[in-house]
This record gives structure tokens, sequence and C-alpha cells, in this order.
């Protein structure tokens, strides 16, 4: 009678820790999304995208699908060293048994945050040290996920909206020129947008923008 019970109490622990394993994982794979926006390069690609499709005033061209699938291959471009070193050291040893799961968390944790950390400025760091009311640890390194997610995001938009700046310039100067020649010329009810839209798609297309974006953007991360 006790050896029936010791095994009824070993396959429903066993089966217990099976369903904890797959509502972990269910809940990881929900996760993903806002971990790959906030913890990756995607978050500074996305809205620099966007920025250039605003200052070249084209409205909808290209399309958020194109900017989002674009700023999404960049991404692994970029975060493929990382997720490399994830792999190799947390996921594949888990999932051979040789580690638990919350070495597998801490040790794959590593390597994002070492990601994050040399994109995200000391005071955006210092703050959110701050407003949680802990003591600053003796490294970076030493900081939770919690403190460094939210300062490396708003690093990256900071980042991004410098970017966003410096593109706008341009094609601002272009505006501000056609549109003093249209009234200089007395051309009241022709859009200023209308005349500058096809002068700064050639300027664009001349200096070969995509490719200037795309690898300042990328050489950012490097």
């Amino acid at each position: 009678m006790v050896n029936e019970t010791i095994d009824a109490l070993s396959n429903y622990n066993g089966e217990f820790s099976e369903i904890i394993n797959l509502f972990l994982l269910f809940t990881l794979i929900a996760l993903i999304p806002t971990f790959l926006i906030l913890t990756t390069s995607f978050t500074r690609i996305l809205v620099s995208l966007s920025f250039t499709r605003n200052a070249l005033g084209t409205q909808q061209s290209p399309p958020n699908q194109i900017l989002i699938g674009l700023t999404f291959f960049l991404t692994l471009f970029i975060m493929r060293p990382v997720y490399t070193e994830v792999t190799e050291e947390a996921l594949l040893p888990f999932l051979d048994g040789d580690i638990s799961r919350e070495e597998a968390f801490e040790i794959g944790g590593e390597p994002v945050k070492k990601f994050m950390l040399t994109q995200t400025r000391e005071t955006d760091l210092e703050l959110f040290v701050e407003l949680a009311g802990d003591e600053p640890p003796e490294t970076p390194e030493d900081l939770p996920l919690t403190i460094v997610i939210p300062a490396f995001t708003i690093s990256e938009l900071r980042t991004a909206f410098t970017i966003g700046f410096l593109i706008f310039i341009p094609f601002l100067i272009i505006d501000i020129v056609v549109a003093s020649v249209l009234m200089s010329m007395g051309m009241f009810m022709l859009s200023p947008v209308m005349v500058s839209l096809p002068f700064k798609m050639l300027l664009f297309v001349l200096v070969d923008g995509w490719y200037l974006i795309v690898e300042s953007l990328v050489k950012g991360f490097m």
C-alpha cells in the first residue's frame, strides 16, 4: 500500500512538473513580442525608419508591413551573436538536462543584459535605480533586468529621436526652399509639399538613402 502511494505521488509530481513547464513555455511565447521590442535593437530601427518616411512625406509608402518586416530581419541580424550565445550556454544545456530552469534563465539573461548595457546611458540607469530606491551596485552588470530594460528603452528612444532629427534637416531645407520659391512666384494655390516631394525623393535616391540609413543603424550596434 505504501509503495503504491509513493508511486502515485511520483507520477503526480511528474505530471505537475510537466504542466508547469508547459505553462511557462506558453507564457514565454506570449512575452516574446515584448522582449523583442524592449530588449533588442527593434525600437531604434523602427522609430528611425518611421521618421525617414515622415521626413520624405510619402504618407504610407513604404507601408507599415514593410518597415516592420525590415526592422525584424535587421534586428535578427544585429542580435544574432547574442542569441547564439544564449542558445549555446543556456538553451541547449537546459534541454539536455544539464542545468535547471532557474539557471537557464540566469545564464541566458546575461548576454542580453550585456548588450543592453552597452547601449544604455548611465544617467538612465541611475534614474531607475533612484526610482526603485535601491543602493547603486558596484557594477552595472549587477543590476536586475527590471531596471536595465526600461533604462535601455528610453535610451533607445532618445537615440532614435536624435537620428530622426538629423534625417529631417535636409528634407526640411528642401521644403523651405520650395515654399519660398512658390511664394516669390505668387503661386499661393499650389501646395509646397506636392512640389517638394519629387525633389526629396530624387535627393534620397541619388544619395542612396536607404543604404546609408541601414548602414548607420547596424553599425551603431557593432
